[in-house]
């Protein structure tokens, strides 16, 4: 192994070596695609055109919705070139980058959903000091907080991954540059970089988890003390939208990370990250809208607005 030269190219096996299929594919995951940018960027365009949006809350679901049109960028794009290219190539650099980016995405995301939850308690277990205890310094201390956290997440991990050797095989079974891929084909001792991700993602996984539960306890108590059948149901309408996020995407990312790199298998874990990095992006703002009612009152304001400016 002392004379082989570590890889500067590598070859991204992808869903399928079937050319029929990956036509496809190429189509749905385009259409996919492109309803996650219209979606994402259509609820940040409502958050941001309507006053009444105009408070914690929404800021947190404007930003989600940034990070999720992000994360499907960073990984959709390529895939799809790859589903029409004979050559699945990426660099060395383009691959740690599409990791670094990536798992700043999934991280912050993480760090969103916890800060969602407790925006949620404070709203409906003391609303009177709503304003005071989730005031501007408050809640852009978290989302500034969730960003710095996933992008110091994902320069650990790309340090520890960019400094094993590439020297056998350089084909990536997976269609972008995850972590348990990378150190599936690496031919270095991969046993620090399986702790780091155990140690950092069990720890994230817990403290926010925790966060959510404890938030949502609360809320609990905080529903049963309401006596208006009206308030419980909005409530329970803003609140079952995120616990239905929080479930999807924080079971995923726990299959997917907390685990050694031996029992990764191709085909059904390339599935759960597909779920996780192509398909929840494109979820969340059906979730999040479908059930909210301020949001939906706001979108029919702007349809209404754009068919009058029509006739």
């Amino acid at each position: 192994m002392e004379n082989v030269t570590d890889l500067s190219l590598f070859i991204l096996r992808g869903l399928t070596d079937n050319a029929d299929l990956q036509i496809i594919l190429f189509f749905l995951f385009l259409v996919i695609y492109l309803f996650t940018l219209m979606g994402n960027m259509g609820l940040i365009a409502v958050v941001i055109g309507n006053s009444q949006l105009h408070n914690p809350m929404y800021y947190f679901l404007g930003v989600l919705s940034f990070i999720d049109a992000c994360f499907s960028t960073i990984i959709t794009p390529k895939m799809l070139i790859d589903f029409m290219s004979k050559k699945k190539v990426i660099s060395f650099l383009g691959c740690a980058a599409q990791m670094f980016l990536a798992v700043s995405c999934g991280t912050t995301e993480c760090f969103l959903l916890a800060a969602m939850a407790y925006d949620r308690y404070v709203a409906i277990y003391n609303p009177l000091l709503y304003a005071v205890s989730m005031s501007p310094r408050v809640y852009m201390s978290l989302i500034i907080a969730s960003v710095a956290g996933g992008i110091i997440h994902a320069s650990i991990h790309t340090a520890a991954t960019s400094s094993l050797s590439f020297c056998g095989s350089n084909e990536i079974k997976h269609f972008f540059c995850d972590i348990p891929p990378l150190l599936a084909i690496s031919c270095s001792d991969t046993k620090v970089n399986e702790l780091l991700l155990f140690i950092f993602v069990s720890s994230i996984e817990v403290v926010t988890i925790s966060v959510i539960i404890i938030s949502y306890t609360f809320i609990l108590f905080g529903i049963l003390k309401m006596h208006s059948a009206e308030g419980r149901q909005k409530v329970f309408s803003t609140c079952g939208s995120h616990l239905t996020g929080v479930s999807i995407y924080y079971g995923t990312i726990f299959f997917m990370y907390m685990r050694p790199s031996t029992s990764y298998a191709l085909e059904h874990d390339m599935i759960v990250s597909t779920f996780y990095a192509i398909v929840i992006p494109m979820l969340n703002p059906i979730i999040y809208s479908l059930r909210n009612k301020d949001v939906k009152e706001a979108m029919g304001r702007i349809l209404e607005k754009m068919c009058l400016s029509m006739k």
